[in-house]
């Protein structure tokens, strides 16, 4: 698949989203009534030093190789909202995440464990919302790593601005109470917000689990100008 070009995007996001659930995506209404902006996080050390030459939002599949990455699939999407709950089309949402052995799409993590990573697993990708501000990404359930509970980390940017660096994690995941990073968001709300259930899908004969994570960006369109 081929992101060079928003219309890319939306062939893939509507082919992919065939493959999962019919409620991948649902109305956001009940959500923006009580909104909460996502909180942000850092970026962390792993964020891809060297963008593989496959971004897609397909992760389970690299370029044309036949294997998929070793991992329980995950049909991830969400909306973005800013600030007043509006939508945000064509906003580039980035994803990237340790594969099932904990090892990054960086060198400072796959130089340690280079016999370890799994070459199948992208690591990393991208997409622009559409009119509705909707995403999609097909994954892995994340896997944790030493000193983390497992989580996936997002960037939105907007305009060739980054406004938001965020990270999501597993409902109910026992590695949650010990994380460093998670501790340091103290609004229960915002807490809240970064928890997503990730769900079996019922008509997956694979296992395959869907998420859904909304995203709430502290931006409004007025911003850009």
């Amino acid at each position: 698949m081929n992101t060079s070009c928003p219309s890319c995007h939306r062939r893939d996001f509507l082919r992919l989203a065939t493959l999962g659930s019919a409620t991948l995506f649902t109305t956001a209404g009940a959500f923006a009534e009580a909104l909460t902006l996502t909180p942000p996080a850092t970026e962390g050390p792993f964020y891809p030093d060297k963008m593989p030459l496959d971004t897609d939002n397909d992760l389970i599949v690299v370029s044309d190789r036949i294997t998929p990455a070793v991992g329980a699939i995950t049909h991830l999407s969400g909306h973005v909202f800013d600030i007043k709950g509006r939508p945000i089309p064509n906003a580039l949402v980035e994803i990237w995440q340790c594969d099932s052995n904990g090892v990054y799409l960086h060198t400072g993590s796959s130089d340690k464990n280079k016999d370890k990573q799994d070459k199948d697993f992208q690591g990393y990708g991208r997409f622009l919302t559409d009119r509705k501000g909707r995403y999609y990404f097909r994954t892995i359930k994340p896997a944790p790593y030493p000193g983390r509970t497992p989580h996936i980390h997002f960037a939105i940017s907007k305009g060739n601005k980054r406004i938001l660096t965020t990270q999501m994690y597993v409902k109910g995941d026992p590695g949650n109470p010990a994380d460093g990073i998670l501790k340091q968001i103290t609004d229960p709300n915002q807490l809240a917000s970064v928890m997503i259930d990730l769900r079996p899908i019922k008509e997956s004969h694979a296992g395959d689990l869907q998420a859904r994570f909304d995203i709430v960006v502290g931006w409004t369109p007025e911003d850009h100008h």
